[in-house]
């Protein structure tokens, strides 16, 4: 009997240890400088800061796109963004992508969403919408929210009341009391904070009074204390040890003198790509820092692995396995980054009016006020012709190297720096090193080609 019941509990432990709690969390519009970790001098981040000394750092973190819906397909699917058709802001990721969500949810897991979606509608008979990409459970807005905010809780649209960051922390950390003893779960929070616009709460009001940019650090001072929050009660219900909590922001931040790099959000340089991200997950992660590049495409593969979850017939992926950095057996990225923005417009999406008279349509047995919102433009592929590479603003990343190829007026600029010696991308090394300048056009060109590939819907059509 004692032989069989340490079975037991080495089965147990295992399985604890295959499968964790997994908390996604994504802040909107904070750059990577905008942290107290990150040495900020003004902005106050106690429980990140906090959070950090216990993690994984990760010094060189990408956003996927220098936007948000770009980025937040790249989380879901480890792909570039441009690939599953989320090219800019507003546009739906395809429903024949294979979501983090589903592939999780084969393995056992509870899945949930809380917060800003924009990758799709939140109508529940949509398969754009959070349950179509394979949450269980979800209060999502389609874009930005603030105070008073209207949101679809599993497809009923409602209006709450309060401050919309603290609104998303409550239903997660409800659901997650609820049903964190029962099985494994993965849960994502996308706050709709730091985005405009600013408001004070109770909390924060009168913090950093004159600085003039005092109501953005507000609110990313309202996210730390939601972080607090949660690290609280990840204690309280004794699964803090087997709970990955994964921190990172969607694109670089508002502010470019803090943003790490040239620039700032909207930007294809460094300062509207860096982001901060921690993992804390006491268990198996020691507190470290990586310095190689990293990117919110490799979430995917990374939570995948670490779940020994198998997905069949994967496209092929843009992130990579991060396993061996965290464990300390890998310190440089196999592969290159690829970033590309402004390929085409975004979409605008103003989440409270649309929910708004689409939860007065719903309360009035009306037809749907959008029709054309519940799938949009998910199942056209378009033709790409040899030329069709030459748009927008793209650039490859491989350590030191970053080379850029901005199109506009039918002439594409590159531009080549290293990195390590030039982190504001402020001197062009095109002629000096011309070797490393034609590999990396041709990389950059040949990547370019692939993402229209996949984007056309090759191997994608059923």
């Amino acid at each position: 009997m004692k032989h069989f019941l340490l079975f037991i509990c080495i089965f147990v432990s295992l399985r604890a240890a295959d499968r964790p709690h997994i908390i996604l969390i994504m802040a909107d519009d904070q750059g990577y400088g905008d942290c107290g970790f990150t040495d900020h001098p003004y902005v106050k981040t106690p429980n990140l800061d906090a959070m950090s000394q216990n993690s994984v750092v990760f010094d060189r973190f990408y956003a996927g796109a220098p936007v948000c819906s770009p980025t937040r397909a790249s989380v879901m699917t480890g792909r570039n963004p441009v690939r599953v058709n989320v090219p800019n802001h507003g546009h739906y990721l395809r429903p024949n992508e294979t979501t983090i969500a589903e592939a999780l949810k084969t393995n056992g897991y509870l899945t949930a969403h809380f917060g800003k979606w924009h990758i799709g509608s939140v109508q529940k008979e949509s398969p754009t919408s959070p349950s179509g990409q394979g949450f269980e459970y979800w209060l999502s807005g389609l874009n930005f929210f603030d105070r008073e905010p209207y949101l679809s809780l599993n497809g009923k649209f409602q209006q709450f009341q309060g401050q919309g960051t603290v609104i998303t922390m409550d239903h997660a950390l409800a659901h997650l009391k609820f049903h964190s003893s029962k099985q494994p779960t993965f849960s994502v929070i996308w706050f709709p904070s730091p985005h405009v616009p600013h408001r004070e709460t109770s909390s924060t009001q009168g913090l950093y009074k004159g600085n003039p940019h005092a109501s953005y650090y507000q609110e990313i001072t309202l996210i730390d204390e939601q972080i607090g929050r949660l690290r609280k009660t990840l204690r309280d219900l004794k699964i803090a040890n087997n709970t990955l909590l994964w921190y990172t922001s969607d694109n670089g931040g508002l502010v470019e003198e803090f943003s790490g790099g040239r620039e700032k959000k909207g930007s294809v340089y460094e300062g509207g790509l860096r982001v901060p991200s921690i993992i804390e997950y006491p268990s198996e992660f020691e507190p470290t820092s990586i310095s190689a590049p990293t990117s919110s495409s490799d979430i995917y593969p990374t939570l995948l692995a670490l779940t020994k979850t198998e997905v069949e017939n994967q496209l092929p992926l843009d992130g990579i396995n991060l396993l061996p950095f965290l464990k300390g057996k890998e310190n440089k990225r196999p592969k290159p980054i690829g970033f590309w923005h402004n390929f085409t417009g975004g979409q605008s999406t103003r989440s409270d009016q649309i929910i708004k008279k689409l939860m007065e349509a719903q309360q009035g047995g009306e037809p749907n006020p959008f029709p054309e919102r519940v799938l949009k433009n998910v199942n056209n592929f378009p033709k790409y012709t040899a030329s069709s590479h030459q748009s927008g603003h793209a650039a490859l990343l491989d350590w030191p190297f970053k080379i850029h190829a901005i199109f506009s007026k039918k002439k594409t600029t590159w531009e080549l720096y290293d990195l390590s010696k030039d982190p504001m991308e402020s001197k062009t090394l095109n002629e000096q090193e011309s070797k490393q300048f034609s590999e990396m056009q041709k990389q950059l060109t040949a990547w370019q080609k692939s993402v229209l590939e996949s984007h056309s819907g090759h191997n994608l059509q059923n």
